[in-house]
């Protein structure tokens, strides 16, 4: 007959083995470290990745204006169109950029206005440090809609200060057609003359809602991008032959 001392020490305690227990607990701690260095290492990356420069006129000095203002001048290259947006991750906060130098475009100036204005931009071609960004692009539907275009509303004047070399800023109205969708918006406008060519760098806020854009993807639970951003450019116009 065996002993009751004997059965004590073979019975198995309650709720299974404790090294199967010890081994769970040493998995579960590995997963929480692992879960803070990838939000962690998220985080570091919004804070650390320096935020893009604005799209804005060419540094330096301009040459001396020369030759007539009157007519039909077209984008050139050195033109450049993108966008801007907010992103934050856990509290931390970072401005994201994207643009491409496909950008055509046209306007017409007439005395001391400009009388007719528009530009398109590729949307299929902006890219994000160098890359093309997926959910950017899916954001926007760029496989139906590839193109974004600002039309100026109006004939807008020009101060005398402009003719003579001088930079100057302004606001246009303007229609911006995105997304398959035509908007009323005001755009924002640096300009000026360099030799025979005209610059210009102007910005316009976007919600995205307000033409009908899906918010772009973020980052799930620990992140988001901002419902709105700004569509900027800078322009290098030549007379047209």
């Amino acid at each position: 007959m065996t002993r009751p001392a004997q059965l004590a020490s073979t019975a198995r305690p309650p709720g299974g083995s404790p090294r199967r227990h010890h081994w769970w607990r040493w998995i579960l701690g590995g997963v929480a470290v692992l879960l803070v260095l990838i939000v962690a290492g998220a985080a570091a990356a919004v804070k650390l990745q320096p935020s893009p420069a604005p799209l804005a006129l060419p540094t330096g000095t301009p040459a001396a204006p020369s030759g007539p203002l009157a007519g039909r001048w077209q984008v050139a290259a050195g033109s450049m169109a993108g966008f801007r947006v907010q992103e934050t991750i856990i509290g931390m906060s970072n401005e994201v950029g994207g643009n491409t130098n496909t950008v055509t475009g046209a306007v017409a100036l007439a005395g001391n206005r400009v009388t007719s204005g528009s530009f398109g931009i590729n949307l299929t071609m902006i890219t994000v440090g160098g890359k093309k960004q997926p959910q950017f692009a899916a954001s926007l539907d760029a496989g139906r809609y590839p193109d974004a275009t600002v039309t100026l509303a109006r004939p807008v004047p020009l101060n005398a200060a402009f003719a003579a070399g001088r930079t100057v800023t302004m606001t246009a109205p303007a229609e911006l057609t995105l997304h398959g969708t035509t908007r009323p918006v005001t755009v924002t406008l640096t300009a000026r003359r360099d030799g025979a060519a005209l610059q210009a760098a102007g910005t316009i806020p976007v919600t995205f809602g307000n033409w009908g854009i899906k918010q772009p993807t973020g980052y799930g639970p620990i992140g988001s991008l901002a419902s709105h951003g700004t569509a900027e450019f800078v322009l290098v116009l030549h007379r047209a032959g």
